[in-house]
């Protein structure tokens, strides 16, 4: 899994064929296959590791950390975002990746998908919490935000969740919203 996470973040799922991986991994083919019938299974499997290190552990659980209301930990997601924009290691989006490298109608294409909506359902559960109006329409637009910030990112610009976080402010007043005066739990950033 380490070795298949590296490579398909850095490179991409078609430009890795599974003779690298099992070398890469250091394992024999019968381990391999052992473990996943098929490439296609490993990537899901890979989806499922991105799924827990970025929606769950990163994006929900940092997020809910770093501000105790509903619209504060909205925005928090820009501030997690800005973090992971800024690191040296920044690879884009996994689950974006794969989705337009192998389609919206192939399986790892609609599993990764379905990752990301997981995103938006979680928007969709603060605006509700936070009693902001039509809150699918807001998660809709508010995850726009989040994937054209990855998305100028990915072009160079370190700012992007920045950016998109101000946008944000504006969809939450939109939606009948006010941002909180403080919104950072102490001792958080």
């Amino acid at each position: 899994m380490a070795a298949a996470y590296d490579l398909f973040a850095q490179r991409g799922i078609r430009d890795v064929g599974i003779a690298e991986l099992i070398s890469r991994a250091g394992v024999a083919k019968a381990t391999f296959y052992g473990h996943f019938a098929s490439k296609d299974d490993l990537v899901l499997a890979f989806l499922e590791r991105c799924h827990q290190v970025w929606t769950v552990e990163q994006i929900i659980s940092e997020s809910r950390r770093r501000a105790d209301n509903p619209i504060a930990q909205l925005l928090a997601i820009f501030d997690v975002l800005d973090g992971w924009f800024r690191r040296d290691d920044f690879e884009a989006c996994s689950f974006m990746n794969t989705m337009l490298e192998m389609g919206a109608s192939h399986p790892l294409g609609k599993a990764a998908a379905g990752y990301l909506a997981q995103v938006r359902d979680f928007m969709r559960t603060l605006a509700a919490e936070a009693g902001l109006d039509e809150p699918d329409r807001f998660a809709r637009s508010c995850h726009i935000l989040t994937k054209g910030s990855i998305i100028a990112a990915v072009e160079g610009d370190q700012e992007a969740a920045i950016w998109a976080k101000r946008m944000a402010l504006c969809l939450i007043a939109d939606h009948g919203g006010t941002a909180p005066l403080t919104s950072p739990r102490p001792g958080t950033s």
